[in-house]
């Protein structure tokens, strides 16, 4: 597969027929994948292993700024565990 081709006779086209900009990398799409699954809570191995890194930590250091939001969701799920009034 060329990658050139890729890009000018598919790539481009769908940006374009979705009303994205043009400047928008195939790398960006892999970046907002990762982004995106960290952020809804999926454990980052399996978003490592998704994505082919060859550790977790390449994932966790490359998305660190989402991680405050997956820490305060832990804190949060932590806190209904312990004072959920409707536990019983």
């Amino acid at each position: 597969m060329d990658l050139h081709n890729l890009i000018n006779r598919h790539f481009k086209p769908a940006l374009e027929a979705a009303g994205l900009p043009k400047g928008i990398r195939l790398y960006d799409l892999r970046h907002t994948c990762e982004t995106l699954l960290l952020s809804t809570g999926e454990h980052p191995k399996i978003v490592s292993e998704m994505l082919g890194h060859t550790s977790i930590q390449l994932t966790l250091d490359t998305h660190s700024h989402v991680l405050p939001d997956i820490q305060q969701g832990a804190v949060d799920k932590m806190e209904d565990m312990l004072f959920s009034r409707d536990r019983k």
